[in-house]
């Protein structure tokens, strides 16, 4: 089997990255579903970051201190995007409480049972899969749940009408369409090896590793997945019915005491 999946000659990299990014703004502008540029500055921030990653992961990864640092990083990171996608503002700190409230016990876990080994090798990559799946499913329900706060609006006063405590009747409104977050990590798992061949298979398959043990870490990163994202979206249900979570920038959103 080859060892290399992509050939490394840079201007046809560079040649059809470009292609692709086009392509995607070109089709989100013909079709008027969005300005094309978030991806352009996407594509463009995911070079630049690649390439310093690149360049420092080796002295991370074999440092403990620095792969923790690193994993802080990643976390602070996932949580200032997630604000910024569910603008939040500065209440978008308690996010952060739902990204790690399953990924530092889903971690510890990993480690406790041997089966991720206390090396940055190992730490970054899986710790990373976890909050970055953490992340999308923090965003997914946060916007969820704040869209049907502010479209139900009506329901909300007419629970509150029927002595619910304002709590008690975000939660009933929020439940469900927050829960649709986790659709994504479902999918992912039902369809593994039929549709999709996640990251942590194809890596370690092309670090040659025997198949067995690929399919063996896949399967646990991705029921990781799926507590991790689970815990996100119900510490996401519980932030929001107490009113720690608010979008800042909608006027007339519901207010919680």
């Amino acid at each position: 089997m080859a060892s290399v999946v992509i050939a490394t000659d840079w201007v046809r990299l560079l040649v059809i990255c470009v292609f692709f990014t086009a392509a995607a703004g070109a089709v989100l502008w013909w079709a008027r579903l969005a300005s094309p540029w978030p991806v352009v500055t996407a594509a463009a921030r995911a070079a630049v970051q690649l390439a310093v990653v690149s360049a420092v992961v080796t002295g991370v990864l074999a440092s403990l201190p620095l792969t923790a640092a690193f994993l802080v990083l990643m976390a602070g990171v996932a949580t200032g995007t997630s604000a910024a996608r569910t603008k939040t503002g500065r209440r978008g700190v308690w996010v952060g409480v739902a990204i790690l409230s399953g990924t530092v016990p889903a971690i510890g876990a990993l480690v406790a049972s041997g089966l991720v080994p206390v090396e940055g090798i190992a730490l970054v990559p899986v710790g990373g899969i976890l909050i970055g799946g953490a992340m999308t499913a923090t965003t997914l329900s946060v916007r969820r749940a704040l869209d049907t706060l502010r479209d139900r609006h009506g329901e909300f006063e007419a629970a509150l009408a029927l002595g619910f405590t304002e709590a008690v009747a975000v939660r009933e409104l929020v439940r469900g369409p927050a829960g649709e977050a986790l659709l994504p990590a479902l999918d992912q798992t039902r369809t593994v090896g039929l549709v999709t061949l996640p990251g942590a298979f194809v890596g370690m398959l092309l670090g040659g590793a025997p198949v067995w043990q690929a399919g063996a870490l896949q399967l646990v990163v991705l029921v990781g997945l799926l507590a991790v994202e689970a815990a996100a979206i119900a510490v996401v249900v519980e932030l929001v019915a107490r009113g720690f979570v608010r979008r800042t920038s909608v006027v007339g959103d519901v207010r919680l005491t």
